[in-house]
């Protein structure tokens, strides 16, 4: 079949957890560079799926899920409440690595994320919703990450967001291309030699049909 996006549903999370670690080095497999590879999914996907799920989406092909998007309408919101009901738990199978970078080992970048989880930047308060999307390599190229992503911002604009921004790294030119194409465009004064922000408001979307 052809790949279709739908609404997510309880029983993908292992199979999306499987594609957030496959895609989690800058597009690569996470498993030949992470220790901790686990650790992306606890981070980047789950508090998501448990937050808001109404905000993921699925891509599915013959071979099952290849690829999702989620997000949150509420930047602000979600923070406080990953500090209040995520972190603290996850804090507690998780060795603190240390604030030193100089110190840390494989994985402890994410270790220190759990531990220190980056604070939004009052200056996104613009654009309060954020959003990740990841594609396994068969779905890339495909011209299905931009129905994808449209049907996250159509979903978030409906929740009365008047924004989205997303982290992108710096380095990652074809991903700044795919979300100027989008709409979206680089917030001043928040990049840096490893990541930028970019950023659109939400206030038309075009209508996106996403299967059953």
């Amino acid at each position: 079949m052809a790949s279709q996006i739908r609404v997510f549903q309880a029983g993908d999370a292992e199979a999306l957890s499987d594609i957030c670690i496959r895609t989690g080095a800058a597009g690569e497999d996470a498993r030949a560079v992470e220790e901790a590879p686990e650790l992306l999914p606890a981070i980047f996907l789950d508090p998501y799926l448990a937050f808001a799920p109404q905000f993921a989406f699925v891509l599915e092909d013959a071979l099952g899920p290849c690829g999702y998007t989620v997000g949150v309408a509420d930047t602000g919101a979600f923070e406080a409440w990953q500090a209040e009901h995520w972190w603290p738990s996850l804090r507690a199978g998780c060795v603190d690595p240390g604030a030193d970078p100089a110190a840390w080992g494989r994985s402890d970048w994410l270790r220190n994320w759990v531990h220190r989880p980056p604070q939004a930047p009052a200056s996104l308060s613009r654009w309060p919703a954020h959003g990740h999307i990841d594609l396994l390599p068969r779905a890339q190229g495909k011209g299905v990450a931009a129905p994808l992503m449209l049907q996250l911002m159509q979903t978030l604009a409906q929740a009365g967001a008047g924004g989205i921004h997303l982290g992108v790294a710096a380095q990652n030119a074809r991903a700044l291309r795919f979300y100027g194409k989008l709409g979206f465009a680089p917030v001043p004064g928040l990049d840096n030699a490893e990541a930028c922000f970019v950023a659109r408001d939400l206030a038309a979307q075009p209508d996106v049909e996403i299967g059953d």
